[in-house]
């Protein structure tokens, strides 16, 4: 059985660090096999766990419509076998992980018989996963078009102030105006000084979110950074690492 997680938050508040990160405490505890899933335009979670992507699905879904459009596809296969082949072409394998890129939105024209091709693509090849992370973009654009199954577990993240707290708020109210599959929403608050001011936590408690916990600003996952380095060779010992594994031991009880 397949558990996806999603992560999801306004831009620049960690999500691709916290996405990276849940990554290594799936591979650190062998709750292999991993699908990670870039869900955000402005994608660089490939950077977070040190691979690199050659192609995108919206590239790829780019390449189609046009490839349609100017009949030019391959005679003898179905328009689905060759997005499969193109999209197992784009997948990125590690000896940890696997990773897809989804790449940028969608062109002008009508895109609905290619994402419907897509959605059962990706809805099979998830089944092959005992884990989906997805790095989701703020709008959760990917799973409002159903291009992703259902989530399990929505991590939204926010950086430790009210205007960012009131985002995520939304952010979670808008799954709930799309209907969204969503088994539980958490609270995730990163970049938070420690100890945690009670005011912050307040703020967070009116939320209504279910809080997952505050992430400490940690000097290491700049260092990374700065060096250029995957945030997934943080040290385990880490504040970050930490707080996000005593996380995941809660919430996915009974999952592993």
């Amino acid at each position: 059985m397949t558990t996806v997680i999603a992560v999801s938050g306004k831009g620049g508040t960690g999500k691709t660090t916290l996405s990276a990160l849940i990554i290594k405490y799936l591979i650190d505890n062998n709750l292999k096999p991993v699908l990670a899933v870039d869900a955000d335009s402005n994608s660089n979670l490939d950077m977070a766990l040190g691979v690199e992507i050659t192609s995108t699905v919206g590239s790829l879904r780019e390449g189609m419509s046009r490839d349609i459009q100017q009949q030019k596809l391959p005679a003898g296969m179905s328009k689905q076998d060759i997005l499969e082949m193109q999209v197992e072409q784009a997948l990125v394998e590690s000896g940890d992980f696997d990773l897809l890129s989804m790449g940028r939105g969608e062109g002008p024209g009508c895109y609905c018989a290619i994402n419907n091709m897509l959605r059962v693509l990706l809805d099979g090849m998830q089944e092959h996963y005992r884990f989906v992370v997805i790095d989701n973009e703020a709008g959760m654009e990917h799973l409002s078009r159903r291009t992703t199954r259902s989530v399990d577990h929505m991590f939204i993240v926010s950086d430790p102030s009210r205007r960012g707290l009131e985002t995520a708020k939304r952010i979670d109210e808008l799954g709930g105006e799309m209907e969204l599959e969503t088994g539980r929403s958490y609270l995730v608050v990163s970049r938070a000084k420690f100890p945690v001011d009670e005011k912050l936590v307040a703020a967070a408690e009116e939320t209504g979110l279910n809080i997952a916990g505050f992430i400490p600003d940690d000097p290491g996952i700049a260092e990374l950074d700065l060096n250029g380095r995957p945030i997934v060779e943080l040290d385990d010992r880490s504040p970050a690492m930490v707080t996000v594994r005593g996380m995941l031991e809660e919430i996915l009880q009974g999952v592993v």
